[in-house]
């Protein structure tokens, strides 16, 4: 009895912490439940529980239940790893569209070796980031947290890249659905040479 008083004690903690640090998987390690794909769906797979990415363009779009599917100011927490020369993307404030590069929201680079001048960590042609602060082959994160009109992203806790839309003096007029708002996520399949591996991406609504 004890045993089990405890158990169900360390259990009630367990439930208890992850409820304050407020962190929600959006991919729950089995399928792409609560995700649509557009283009070309067989560009994404799982493997052993991680999402594979390797094909031509594609976009898996957040479409679940967490916070009805609309996020504005958020943090996301994405694990992955990119081999050779692979390009994606991380889209936050964006909307499911058939086919194409997404219209709205923006995209937080994933890029180690790819030919794009653009790395890891830019919030993409708003605030690019030249440097590689990652490898290739490497499980690595990513963390964009968005507060009003404010970006931030880190990698492996590192902060690379701050963007206040408000301040940018440069921002293109012809710049759209590019913008802070509110929407959905997306992960990328940037053409058949990019392989890319998901692992986890879980979210905290602010």
């Amino acid at each position: 009895m004890k045993k089990l008083t405890v158990f169900v004690l360390l259990l009630s903690l367990s439930l208890a912490v992850h409820a304050q640090d407020g962190w929600i998987p959006l991919f729950n390690g089995k399928n792409l439940d609560g995700w649509k794909i557009s283009e070309n769906p067989d560009s994404f797979s799982i493997e052993e529980g991680i999402i594979k990415i390797d094909g031509p363009r594609a976009h898996a779009f957040y479409t679940g239940e967490v916070n009805g599917g609309v996020f504005k100011d958020f943090e996301l927490m994405v694990e992955l790893k990119t081999m050779p020369k692979a390009n994606s993307g991380i889209f936050f404030h964006t909307v499911y569209q058939e086919k194409g590069w997404p219209d709205k929201g923006y995209e937080v680079q994933v890029n180690q070796t790819h030919g794009d001048w653009r790395k890891s960590g830019s919030l993409y042609s708003f605030n690019d980031v030249k440097e590689t602060y990652v490898q290739d082959g490497e499980w690595y994160t990513t963390h964009i947290i968005v507060k009003g009109d404010h970006v931030t992203v880190k990698l492996n806790g590192k902060t690379v890249m701050e963007y206040v839309e408000s301040k940018d003096g440069n921002r293109p007029a012809n710049a759209g659905e590019k913008r802070i708002d509110k929407g959905t996520f997306a992960i990328q399949a940037h053409d058949p040479e990019s392989v890319i591996y998901y692992k986890s991406i879980k979210v905290k609504v602010l």
